[in-house]
């Protein structure tokens, strides 16, 4: 690359601090400059989850952050559907998890190894307070970048119709367990999962008409805390939830159709998102990272390197993209298969996508299939 002096880059998230770290890897005598609005040790939410093999994909690009954070994980091999009074086990469909603070905060470690300026609490609010070859936005679903061209970068963002709460308990989870439960409200979902030993994340999700039926809308924090708490208490088991800006959202979908515009490329949430229950929100940000770098060290000059990263990253994030939207609109029609018997509800979980071949799901979760067939008959 020829010519890459100075890059920016917005935003401290894993999109953000994995370019720099990967920028600076690659080129140690360019300049390169994160800004982040926020304060180094600010971040919301509490765990955050991969699905399995987790970041193994860095080994070979990467192996020194690999080897950072890795050890920093709780992994586990299968996933748990309680419904109905029942556990359904799916074996072999495993994840990963990490505190969302840890994770940053090893690579804020590595970036400042490497020789990344890391500047934090310092909000930016235009472009043209920045000079650079090359900005980079990472900076999340309300990007500065992004809004500096919207028609450019072509956006649409809309919502998915369930609310959700995320929150932390002190209960630690054995697997990350999704548990479905019936009130005369209607239907409430908890995606939670340990991060630490001693630390779960906890994420409580319904319909509209639940969410308003429960008086959620004109709950704080402290009180949806408490609510929740009581209508999860089995799984809970008398254990508190903690809040962390705690509040009841609707899930993005956002997807631009372009991802560079002029010096300006866009990653990770900036560019689309991807839903909370497949577990690939970070690492395709960071992904994003890797092609980006990968087509500024192919290519002689900024404006080919660019074009270059859109068009081979766009199709691999966008079946990524697609499978998340399908998995997040079965979670927006869950109350409607919540009549289903546990072992019917955890078939129709895992072949949510539409795309599952049998033989395939045989090979992946033998002992859930065993009992599955066992119970109803061969699937088809």
């Amino acid at each position: 690359m020829t010519g890459l002096k100075h890059v920016e880059v917005l935003g401290g998230g894993p999109a953000g601090l994995y370019a720099a770290i990967l920028l600076k890897r690659a080129w140690p005598g360019i300049s390169v400059r994160l800004t982040e609005q926020n304060p180094a040790d600010a971040t919301f939410g509490f765990g955050v989850v991969f699905s399995d093999q987790a970041l193994d994909f860095l080994r070979g690009e990467d192996p020194e952050t690999h080897d950072l954070i890795t050890p920093l994980m709780e992994r586990w091999r299968n996933m748990t559907l309680a419904h109905r009074g029942d556990r359904v086990t799916l074996d072999g469909i495993g994840f990963a998890a990490i505190g969302r603070l840890e994770l940053l905060q090893a690579l804020q470690d590595r970036a400042g190894e490497v020789g990344v300026e890391l500047r934090y609490d310092r909000p930016i609010g235009s472009l043209s307070e920045l000079s650079a070859d090359l900005i980079i936005g990472a900076d999340g679903l309300n990007s500065l970048v992004r809004a500096s061209d919207e028609a450019g970068f072509r956006s649409r963002l809309e919502y998915f119709d369930n609310r959700f709460a995320w929150f932390g308990t002190t209960q630690p989870f054995d697997t990350l367990t999704q548990t479905f439960v019936t009130t005369d409200k209607g239907s409430l979902n908890a995606h939670h999962y340990r991060y630490q030993p001693g630390m779960s994340t906890f994420i409580v999700e319904c319909d509209p008409a639940t969410f308003h039926a429960h008086g959620f809308d004109g709950m704080g924090e402290a009180e949806t805390a408490i609510a929740c708490a009581e209508i999860f208490h089995e799984p809970l088991q008398g254990a508190a939830l903690i809040c962390n800006r705690s509040l009841w959202r609707q899930f993005p979908r956002l997807w631009c159709e372009n991802w560079v515009s002029g010096n300006r490329v866009i990653l990770g949430d900036a560019a689309h998102t991807a839903h909370f229950s497949i577990g690939s929100g970070t690492r395709l940000a960071m992904e994003d990272a890797i092609a980006l770098v990968r087509a500024l060290q192919a290519n002689a000059d900024v404006g080919t390197a660019l074009a270059a990263f859109q068009a081979a990253r766009q199709p691999i994030a966008r079946k990524i993209v697609d499978a998340a939207n399908t998995s997040a609109a079965w979670y927006d029609r869950f109350p409607e298969k919540m009549a289903l018997d546990p072992l019917d509800f955890a078939f129709d979980y895992v072949t949510r996508s539409g795309r599952v071949d049998m033989d395939r799901l045989r090979n992946l979760s033998p002992e859930f299939m065993a009992r599955y067939d066992a119970a109803k008959g061969p699937a088809a």
